[in-house]
């Protein structure tokens, strides 16, 4: 009887500390675009410092010594360095219908040079939302190009919005194994759009066009939490194969919604790495805004003392 009473609490035991079963695809795609829904509701009201390193192959300097075997000498590309501290924030286009969200930036500093502070950052965002068309956008990454920078990749950090319900709507989604992410075993599936309506927005010379993406979603096995999505583009213009890749890690804030830890995204043009870009998140804070950007987070002037 003694012995009977010991098994039967050991199988009680193993049985409790057995773990879930693992969420069938349509549960994990389900979850997904839970918290890609969370993450578009709670995104416009947070805030956050980003720093990008850039590392672009730039061609070659125009002066060169003409005098001896160096005049002989072809010049070679030379790797461009730069760093550039934003404040971060994501946002709507005033005027627009859609109401799609896009990423929002103000230069802090560059290569540690201080351009303007943080508050001042901060004002410009919640201002600089006018015009109802992509033209803002492409108006923040000329405002990047000024400060050296090139091959500006822009909304990446919110590829996640495009697996809301309405989203997957648009892709083909397949099932592609497991992998390991760290601590967690994470259930990868391969998706890809079906058009470019949603697609990725690049900007070439003075015109704007998008295009489809596709890529790799990984999600973790145990609740369906996505914590990576991979994305790539590729364009061919005569010889010219132009490939833009995107990895952007996301962890859980902590306010309970999803937000990118990093991006790292780089361009290549017949398989040769032209540009990468690394952006890296601080924890976001939130707003006390609850709809549009208002950063009413900003203390304002002091009244005079009355003496």
């Amino acid at each position: 009887m003694f012995l009977f009473v010991t098994l039967l609490l050991a199988a009680q035991m193993l049985a409790v500390q057995e773990p879930p079963s693992p969420l069938a695809l349509p549960q994990l795609l389900s979850r997904v675009a839970e918290e890609a829904e969370v993450f578009q509701q709670n995104a416009p009201k947070s805030l956050t410092l980003e720093t990008l390193e850039q590392r672009a192959l730039m061609p070659p300097s125009r002066f060169h010594p003409r005098i001896g075997k160096a005049a002989m000498e072809v010049p070679k590309p030379r790797l461009q360095v730069r760093e550039i501290v934003s404040e971060y924030s994501v946002g709507t286009l005033k005027e627009s219908t859609s109401r799609d969200l896009f990423e929002l930036r103000q230069v802090v500093s560059v290569d540690g040079r201080k351009v303007q502070s943080a508050e001042s950052a901060r004002h410009a965002l919640s201002l600089g939302i006018k015009s109802p068309d992509d033209r803002v956008r492409k108006r923040m990454l000329e405002d990047f190009a000024k400060h050296g920078l090139v091959d500006i990749a822009t909304d990446y950090g919110l590829i996640l919005l495009a697996f809301t319900r309405r989203g997957q709507e648009n892709m083909a989604i397949a099932a592609a194994g497991e992998e390991q992410v760290g601590a967690d075993t994470a259930v990868v599936m391969y998706w890809r759009q079906k058009s470019s309506e949603e697609g990725a927005l690049v900007f070439t010379g003075k015109q704007a066009a998008r295009r489809s993406l596709q890529g790799r979603l990984l999600v973790r096995k145990s609740d369906g939490l996505p914590i990576r999505v991979e994305a790539w583009t590729e364009r061919q213009d005569g010889k010219v194969t132009s490939r833009e890749n995107a990895t952007v890690e996301y962890v859980e804030s902590a306010h309970g919604f999803l937000m990118p830890a990093s991006v790292v995204h780089r361009h290549l043009i017949n398989g040769s790495l032209i540009t990468e870009n690394l952006y890296r998140y601080e924890p976001f804070k939130m707003f006390t805004a609850d709809t549009e950007i208002k950063f009413t987070e900003l203390p304002e002037t002091p009244p005079a003392i009355k003496k």
